[in-house]
């Protein structure tokens, strides 16, 4: 039986949960996020049963939830954690009315992944001449994250080897000799992404001195000063103090890193199904945000050069009376 942290106030839930971690193998962080969102539903429940609850009840809910300022995304996405959780309670119990049926969560401005120019990517990457142990770190993470487009979660996830024993197997690693790095993304599927021959310096770099931060666990590939797999909350604030020092006004983080990657390659290439493949994406629609941001970014080129496209000045054009 799968333990979480606060207890959730129905059998039903935890069973659908375990479902979710038995047969859908749905990451931990994935499964945390679900048992937050049905605790809501929970308390939206109170003493009834879900059965018992009708559209009114979660239209009513829904409202609430806008006019305390949950935005658009997090409705949908708590609508669509209750949307998956009555499919299953119908195939377990007799429904005679689905609640969240056909109800759709209030529209939200779209909004695209921000991503950095390839000018400021360089910069970020190149920024640092300063040789200690943790900046030759930051850069090989810096790089890596770039290079391969790797969420947060699969790049501490990364061993320096693979590793398989009876009690541990070895998530993600990297292989120098075949400049590649395997993960295993969401969904628990695995990849392999090549890597660039900038990142592999700089993981050479890093190599070189890691043996200075060995304390008790030899597998990560990245170790904090205590010794230990980095933490996200550690590799956020690296990537953010790399880039205030750089100069990069915008807040950066991994994750723009990894926009990044897909933007700057969709551009080069323009081969969409190889991004998708390299980013991890079950579906292509995942990845065609990506041609929004490339279209933007030759919508400016246009506009800039385009004799008949240039921006004109704000004076009114003069009238002949």
């Amino acid at each position: 039986m799968l333990a979480y942290s606060t207890p959730l106030s129905t059998d039903l839930i935890v069973r659908y949960l375990n479902s979710l971690t038995y047969e859908r193998r749905l990451s931990v962080h994935t499964l945390r996020g679900y048992a937050h969102e049905l605790r809501m539903l929970c308390q939206l429940a109170g003493t009834r049963k879900f059965s018992e609850l009708t559209h009114l009840d979660v239209r009513g809910a829904v409202l609430r939830f806008h006019s305390v300022g949950l935005s658009s995304r997090s409705i949908a996405r708590r609508l669509s954690v209750w949307r998956s959780f009555y499919r299953w309670l119908s195939l377990h119990q007799p429904l005679t009315i689905n609640p969240i049926a056909r109800l759709r969560a209030p529209r939200g401005p779209k909004t695209l992944p921000k991503a950095l120019s390839v000018d400021d990517a360089v910069i970020l990457m190149e920024a640092s001449c300063i040789k200690t142990a943790n900046a030759l770190r930051d850069r090989a993470i810096l790089e890596l994250l770039y290079s391969c487009g790797l969420r947060l979660a699969e790049l501490i996830n990364l061993d320096i080897t693979f590793i398989h024993t009876s009690q541990y197997r070895s998530a993600g690693w990297i292989n120098l000799s075949t400049a590649d790095v395997t993960v295993l993304g969401k969904g628990e599927r695995r990849r392999m992404v090549p890597i660039g021959s900038k990142a592999i310096d700089a993981l050479h770099n890093w190599l070189a001195i890691r043996d200075r931060f060995l304390k008790h666990d030899p597998s990560p590939l990245f170790l904090s000063a205590q010794g230990m797999r980095m933490s996200a909350g550690v590799v956020r604030e690296r990537v953010k103090r790399a880039a205030l020092s750089a100069g990069i006004s915008s807040h950066v983080h991994p994750h723009v890193l990894r926009h990044s990657f897909a933007t700057h390659l969709l551009q080069s290439s323009g081969n969409l199904r190889a991004v998708q493949e390299l980013l991890g994406h079950s579906s292509v629609k995942s990845t065609q945000v990506y041609t929004s941001l490339d279209f933007q970014h030759l919508a400016h080129i246009y506009d800039q050069a385009h004799p008949r496209a240039k921006k004109r000045c704000n004076s009114q054009p003069s009238i002949i009376k």
